[in-house]
């Protein structure tokens, strides 16, 4: 059936079916027939679909058979958004009612059984999202126990591990986002005073992020702005409150443009009045690593050797960090901007490929203060990453 509304989509024809493509080709070496995505990120990736409907239960149904194109499932009302979001043509979007919406009698998850069971999937070998922020354990409950004959595998993260690889209408959005990442960074540095309330800074970077740059609109990121201040900055997952901004205190900025759900995160630090010699000795190690690590983020290199070029600066001053220091990124809704494969950490030895993309993100926690600075990368074939953001690699005093 033909489309009811004019869509605009984000990508060609040609990028999602590439992407179908890679995942049945992925389907097909774990043998399974059938593959829900319960993802809201995976669902876009695969379809397009964009809405704030992740609060309920919903999910995409991807079939090995190249002929049967994938489904939409979700709440009824969340259905109009599917139908005015998704590639595929209109019967392929579907709904459970109103009734199933927190109720204590039934379950969404027996509707899409029924569902499966209608289609000829009842005895079907079925790939989950077992690990997913999305996917509960009563979803999983119900949904085995609805199709008590299928053959369910745990297929977490195997959508994400296809979408590592950047296309190049990919990473023209994250060039996109890097646009707006420096417009706040660049408002920040202009805006954040001592006695400014935080909140009044965060209002002005929501400002910032959604207004975008020219001829670029922006979307909401993923995670909301950090920006610990002073010993509160040894946390780093600190949002913000009304307190004002103090002389003698370092403030690290955690934030992100996003260009349709496309992310590039970059952070750095601000110290008002004067930085102590700690933090300097700090900052000049890790601008070294960085850029040591950035020399090694090169395709055919694994994910361990960016990791230990940085730790080598980091250990030669006399800095111990027992976190990652990154993570892929691109595509994503909250709560997180990864995508949850690669870690840019010593254990890790995934090879790089080009297009990959990353936060590379050795940020400082120590006792009693915090330092970030950070880049976002793209991994080249034969010359060090690329960075998104252009903005200088340094801790910023005021």
């Amino acid at each position: 059936m033909p489309h009811q509304f004019a869509k605009s989509l984000p990508f060609s024809q040609s990028e999602f079916d590439r992407r179908l493509a890679k995942t049945r080709a992925a389907m097909a070496r774990r043998n399974l027939d059938v593959l829900l995505l319960t993802d809201p990120s995976n669902m876009a990736w695969i379809t397009g679909y964009d809405g704030w409907s992740f609060y309920v239960h919903q999910g995409v149904l991807i079939f090995a058979d190249p002929g049967n194109d994938p489904m939409w499932w979700g709440r009824r009302q969340d259905g109009a958004g599917a139908l005015r979001t998704v590639w595929m043509d209109d019967e392929r979007v579907t709904s459970y009612d109103e009734t199933y919406i927190q109720s204590t009698e039934k379950h969404p998850m027996q509707e899409l059984a029924a569902r499966l069971h209608d289609l000829g999937h009842a005895t079907a070998r079925i790939g989950v999202e077992l690990e997913n922020y999305y996917f509960s354990a009563k979803a999983w409950l119900t949904l085995r126990a609805a199709l008590p004959d299928a053959h369910f595998e745990d297929a977490t993260a195997l959508v994400n591990w296809q979408r590592a690889v950047k296309s190049d209408e990919e990473l023209t959005y994250m060039r996109s986002a890097a646009r707006i990442s420096e417009k706040i960074i660049d408002g920040l540095l202009e805006r954040v005073e001592p006695g400014i309330p935080k909140n009044e800074i965060v209002a002005e970077i929501y400002r910032d992020a959604v207004t975008g740059t020219e001829g670029q609109w922006g979307d909401y990121p993923a995670i909301v702005p950090l920006l610990p201040s002073g010993a509160d900055a040894a946390a780093s997952h600190l949002t913000w409150n009304g307190k004002p901004f103090a002389t003698g205190e370092a403030t690290f900025f955690e934030i992100s443009g996003c260009v349709r759900r496309y992310h590039a995160p970059f952070c750095r630090t601000i110290f008002l009045g004067e930085p102590p010699d700690y933090i300097l000795h700090a900052e000049a190690a890790l601008v070294e690593g960085i850029e040591a690590g950035l020399e090694a983020a090169r395709a055919g290199n694994r994910a361990c050797d960016i990791a230990n070029a940085l730790n080598a600066s980091l250990i030669k001053a006399g800095i111990t960090r027992g976190a990652r220091s990154g993570y892929p990124i691109g595509l994503s809704y909250p709560p997180d901007w990864g995508e949850r494969t690669i870690s840019i950490r010593p254990e890790d030895e995934t090879v790089l490929e080009a297009g990959m993309t990353f936060h590379f993100m050795p940020g400082l926690w120590m006792e009693n203060w915090g330092l970030e600075i950070t880049e976002s990368i793209v991994i080249r074939d034969g010359q060090a990453a690329e960075c998104l953001c252009d903005r200088p690699r340094k801790l910023f005093v005021k």
